[in-house]
């Protein structure tokens, strides 16, 4: 059976991508809108009020990178029963966690009301988002490339991908219209709670995908040869008897036939994870900040919102692109790019004019958007079918709890003490080491999956 065989229809394959766009897309919204309160609210809401306002910023992030702890560990369990069960039960079960703990966030009393409680409680219920995004990003990617065309897998990829700048969007757009129909004192004292609640919509979408889509075709097929290898085994035992061996997690094979590959993976996404969250948490908290450039909460959070509306097309050229031309390329010509990037990011910025921060913004994220593109198909074929849910997540997840969860405070501390041209400095730091372990990657453009990974096997 060749590859095409196992792909899925094309009107079945594009309800598929459609329904992984809107699912991811709530999701990053829901993790998403955490990092734009924690810039504007959380260090005023959940923290004592007589701090400092660079303290309590701090403050927040720091419960901000609690999430991204949380990612490899939600990597590690997703991933073992995502491989074991199958891709669609891993992806409800993280949809539905991730609505309900963002949604209670939404419920959560102040430090006024109760205390020391208050940020211990947020802590926790970041951390549960951190656990369902961790799970969630490996289902929906899968769901998309192992039912996708070899030549397509790149392209369809891209629906994954794009549920990240399109739950900025969506966060960003929640804030501003929440912004625009109440006062300021409205926002901070419960305005900032109404986008939170919206997400219970996520926990309906989840079901959803439950009663509405397959598993994808290769975890099909991988369970069939299963089944049909146990019923053999289980003949032949009849005639001699043997002892039993005992099946490996997921989690233990990948990490013991793949560790060169889920290691390299992780760097590769440190580019993309560091400018990222500057780009999408730090800057808006730099640039509304009395002690930063003061400027409007609207300037910065449209700002992003361009950028992201401009990134989204770009992450399906650039895929679209590797379908053809091969995923290493193009993801490191985005690392080069988005290094040489940084030295331009906060002068523009700085300048305090709208459009140069559009500019300065956006850029970043055509850039981002030349390696998260293809990271889909990309992670998708360096790991064979039994092991790919745990070697993909553990891979991004890593990399994400590197680069991600201390980028706005690593961020905060440089302008605070250094300066921001040291900001500038870490972002073509993390790019120089994507664009070594890119290298290091072989390509993996045009890998049948049935046989990726074999070598390792």
């Amino acid at each position: 059976m060749t590859e095409n065989n196992v792909a899925a229809p094309e009107k079945s394959m594009r309800t598929v991508a459609t329904t992984s766009l809107v699912g991811t897309s709530i999701e990053w919204y829901d993790f998403f809108i955490y990092g734009t309160a924690a810039a504007l609210i959380f260090p005023a809401a959940f923290f004592p009020s007589d701090l400092p306002p660079l303290v309590g910023l701090f403050a927040a992030f720091g419960t901000l990178a609690v999430g991204f702890i949380a990612r490899p560990i939600g990597g590690i369990v997703f991933g073992h029963y995502g491989d074991k069960y199958g891709r669609k039960k891993a992806l409800v079960t993280a949809l539905m966690m991730m609505g309900i703990a963002t949604t209670l966030i939404g419920c959560l009393p102040t430090y006024v009301l109760i205390g020391p409680l208050a940020p211990i409680l947020l802590t926790l219920l970041r951390f549960t988002q951190g656990l369902a995004i961790g799970g969630q990003w490996g289902g929906a990617m899968l769901l998309v490339t192992e039912n996708a065309p070899a030549n397509k897998r790149g392209f369809y990829g891209a629906f994954a991908q794009a549920g990240a700048p399109c739950g900025i969007i969506l966060a960003n757009l929640a804030f501003l219209v929440v912004g625009a129909f109440v006062t300021d004192e409205q926002f901070i004292d419960w305005g900032w709670r109404i986008p939170f609640l919206l997400s219970v919509i996520l926990i309906a979408m989840s079901l959803f995908v439950q009663l509405h889509i397959e598993d994808t075709a290769a975890f099909q097929e991988l369970k069939k040869m299963d089944t049909e290898k146990r019923k053999e085994e289980s003949e032949g035992s009849e005639e001699v008897e043997s002892p039993t061996v005992k099946e490996r997690s997921p989690v233990i094979e990948v990490i013991r036939t793949h560790p060169r590959e889920i290691l390299l993976a992780a760097g590769a996404f440190l580019s993309v994870q560091v400018t990222f969250y500057i780009l999408v948490a730090f800057v808006i908290a730099y640039g509304t900040n009395i002690d930063g450039l003061a400027l409007p909460r609207e300037m910065l959070l449209s700002a992003v919102l361009i950028a992201s509306f401009i990134q989204v097309p770009i992450l399906f050229i650039a895929s679209a692109y590797s379908d053809r031309h091969g995923r290493r390329g193009i993801y490191m010509l985005g690392a080069v790019l988005c290094g040489v990037w940084g030295f331009a990011l906060f002068p523009l910025i700085e300048t305090g004019s709208y459009l140069w921060i559009v500019v300065a913004i956006t850029g970043g994220q055509i850039f981002v958007g030349m390696m998260y593109g293809p990271q889909a198909a990309f992670l998708t074929e360096l790991f064979s079918t039994e092991v790919r849910y745990s070697g993909a997540s553990l891979g991004y997840q890593l990399g994400a709890i590197l680069g991600g969860a201390f980028a706005p405070l690593i961020a905060t501390a440089l302008w605070i003490q250094l300066g921001t041209i040291y900001i500038s400095i870490y972002i073509a730091f993390a790019s120089l080491l994507t664009l070594i372990s890119v290298m290091m990657l072989t390509e993996t453009h045009g890998t049948d999956l049935k046989t990726a990974g074999a070598k390792k096997a």
